[in-house]
């Protein structure tokens, strides 16, 4: 071998030995340090959360109304020119029928007031009121303000003073009409054309009377029985009204009613 190549071969395995002693290797004892391997969230691309479930609101719980509560209430008729008086003592029923007219007309096209009509009105109610004395009942009355076309109307008796009152009034609210109101226990006639409550008829049926409207045709005689007659139009509480408006016993004309408080009251038409 010639001295160029043997040198040549000693530098080959000069580097050859430099190079291993750069490699890394582990020794006895010593563990090979490697990098961490990756999570598997870290390698992953872009992986998204879940998404939030939604959760319902409870549903706004709505607060329950006030019971209403009843309010002052007031409903009269009654107008200037409509109040008639009775031209004869007997003429009470005839002289309430005008009145009843004249509340319940308001196109302005005449008062009912005339004296010659007055006394054709009592002859027609007497005339349907049989078992009367030759008068004119309650019956009569009812059915000469049906015929003479502001019916229809009714008879009727109620037991209870209060309850009367709800009746008479309930019955203005719904018909617009007038009440008859049998007094002096059967022997007066006079018309309730209005009221003050506590509680609207409509809305409250335990609504309470506090006022009620009247005509006498009477006045301003009165009785000295029964007491005066109040003015036309005046506002009287139960208690006052209560003097003059009493309890009807059951009679020969009436037998098929029972003892209570009479009213001719307006009905639906």
């Amino acid at each position: 071998m010639t001295a160029a190549r043997l040198r040549l071969l000693a530098w080959l395995v000069a580097l050859a030995g430099f190079v291993a002693g750069c490699t890394p290797a582990a020794g006895p004892g010593q563990a090979v340090i490697e990098p961490p391997a990756a999570s598997p969230a870290a390698t992953a691309t872009a992986t998204a959360s879940p998404a939030p479930v939604p959760v319902q609101a409870p549903a706004p719980t709505t607060a329950a109304a006030p019971a209403p509560v009843p309010q002052p209430f007031a409903l009269n008729l009654y107008r200037e020119g409509d109040f008639v008086p009775q031209y004869t003592f007997d003429w009470c029923v005839a002289a309430s029928i005008q009145m009843a007219h004249n509340l319940i007309d308001d196109t302005g096209g005449g008062t009912w007031a005339d004296r010659a009509q007055q006394n054709e009105l009592w002859e027609m109610a007497r005339a349907r009121s049989s078992d009367s004395f030759n008068g004119a009942n309650p019956f009569g009355w009812a059915q000469a303000l049906t015929e003479a076309g502001m019916g229809p109307y009714q008879v009727v008796s109620v037991p209870g003073y209060e309850e009367a009152l709800r009746t008479a009034a309930r019955a203005i609210a719904e018909t617009g009409r007038p009440v008859g109101l049998v007094m002096w226990s059967g022997r007066h006639a006079w018309v309730m054309s209005g009221f003050e409550s506590v509680g609207d008829p409509h809305q409250f049926p335990d609504f309470s009377v506090t006022g009620i409207h009247v005509l006498d045709p009477l006045y301003p005689y009165g009785s000295g029985q029964w007491g005066p007659s109040p003015a036309p139009n005046a506002l009287l509480a139960p208690e006052q009204l209560a003097t003059q408006f009493v309890v009807r016993e059951p009679r020969r004309w009436s037998s098929g009613l029972a003892a209570g408080y009479l009213l001719v009251l307006p009905t639906a038409a």
